[in-house]
């Protein structure tokens, strides 16, 4: 019903947003990784948005990025997860790390997200195998960007830092840029 919201930014109180269109505000919920990179408020926003009506509710969820809505999506189709589980997912880990679970079938990286046990972690792995691919999470830099993202993702959380911390500093990376002097900048980045 609602697919996209484009408005002014009226307030920030994580996880839900209120986004004025022209004199209409709408509450929207939005995951971490949405909330991270939205612009100050009353600043102009545009959302990909996706619609829950429920018996006691109607709920607007947003998102930065069409493949986080359609994870979203693919999410709330299996079976004892709703629209707030999915969210919790997508705050604590990115599409791409939900796509490189599945394709790996690591149980252990979906159990680090709050509210997500052993059994639902194998149940969403078992649900989205072939549905949540690694093409999903691909990001637009290709394969090379990818795989340097991701090792240097995987030292600074060998280092001890969270993997919010970690995801963090490698958004700030230039996409180009080679593992050894990735992982020296965001060290930097870090320890400021």
């Amino acid at each position: 019903m609602i697919g996209r919201l484009t408005g002014t930014l009226a307030d920030k109180n994580p996880p839900q947003l209120l986004v004025d269109c022209n004199g209409v505000g709408y509450e929207v919920d939005v995951p971490m990784s949405t909330f991270y990179n939205l612009p100050g408020v009353g600043e102009k926003v545009s959302l990909l948005t996706h619609f829950v009506v429920r018996e006691d509710a109607q709920i607007l969820y947003g998102f930065g990025s069409a493949a986080e809505r359609e994870a979203f999506r693919h999410l709330i189709k299996i079976s004892g997860v709703g629209p707030r589980t999915a969210l919790s997912v997508l705050s604590g880990l990115s599409v791409a790390d939900i796509a490189q679970a599945v394709t790996a079938q690591d149980a252990g990286r979906l159990v680090k997200v709050p509210g997500i046990g052993k059994k639902t972690a194998e149940r969403l792995l078992l649900e989205l195998k072939g549905k949540f691919g690694a093409d999903l999470g691909a990001p637009a830099g290709g394969p090379a960007a990818s795989d340097s993202q991701a090792d240097i993702l995987q030292a600074l959380v060998a280092l001890g830092y969270s993997d919010k911390e970690a995801q963090a500093s490698c958004k700030a990376l230039p996409k180009d840029v080679g593992v050894s002097e990735g992982i020296k900048l965001a060290l930097r980045a870090l320890t400021k």
